[in-house]
């Protein structure tokens, strides 16, 4: 008993100074709740008040900050190990995945416009190098069909020059080709993400002379689905 009045002096006398709960039970050892019974109708001054909540906002910055960083070490090492599982890919792989790519990102033939060219769209640049890749690679498409259209909301702020150049380091072709430029208007409601100072825009390409290869790439998309068991040869 003596011991608990010893203890409830002391930690009256801590508080007394402004000290947190949390740091007073660091000195005493005693339960919170009879921390709380103790203390519980003594009051702080106004610059104890202020300490104490630029401690717990200090507090709960650094514990965030360091949450995140246990995230981004976390992620880092997931995407390392996942990197590592995906082995050197053929001229065979390459083919599904531009198939895919052009079916997920890609003008498709429609029943009412069956002559629509190839003609893929995309702001992501690791995404346009592996479909150019896929283009020459398995498909022999020569550079000289290649058109190149770059398309932007106004709010970027961004110059032809900065966009032409942009596109013309990540396709390796010469800023020459890049020149249609289209600035759309801004949505004043958006829900766009990517509308940071390194977007610059969607790059949508189109190969000349192409209808009959974007029938192909339909009879592919097709077969992959059979291929896969994903749908039936009879509702292709």
């Amino acid at each position: 008993m003596i011991a608990k009045t010893v203890q409830k002096l002391q930690a009256i006398e801590l508080r007394k100074k402004g000290l947190s709960y949390s740091e007073i039970l660091k000195t005493i050892h005693v339960s919170h709740s009879s921390l709380s019974l103790w203390l519980h109708s003594m009051k702080l001054s106004k610059s104890q008040e202020l300490r104490l909540k630029n401690k717990g906002d200090w507090a709960r910055k650094t514990g965030s900050v360091a949450i995140h960083e246990q995230r981004v070490l976390r992620t880092n090492l997931i995407i390392k190990k996942a990197i590592s599982e995906i082995k050197k890919i053929d001229k065979n792989d390459l083919m599904l995945i531009g198939i895919t790519l052009y079916w997920a990102e890609g003008n498709k033939q429609k029943e009412h416009n069956p002559s629509t060219e190839v003609v893929f769209s995309n702001s992501d640049p690791s995404m346009i190098k592996l479909y150019l890749k896929w283009l020459e690679k398995c498909l022999g498409v020569q550079q000289d069909r290649l058109v190149f259209e770059i398309y932007i909301h106004r709010s970027h702020h961004k110059t032809i020059k900065d966009l032409t150049g942009f596109w013309s380091e990540v396709t390796g072709f010469p800023v020459s080709k890049f020149d249609r430029v289209y600035f759309k208007k801004n949505k004043i409601h958006s829900f766009r993400k990517n509308r940071g100072p390194n977007y610059s825009g969607v790059l949508r390409i189109w190969v000349r002379r192409s209808t009959d290869l974007n029938r192909k790439i339909q009879g592919w998309t097709q077969g992959i689905c059979f291929q896969s068991g994903a749908a039936s040869q009879n509702r292709l």
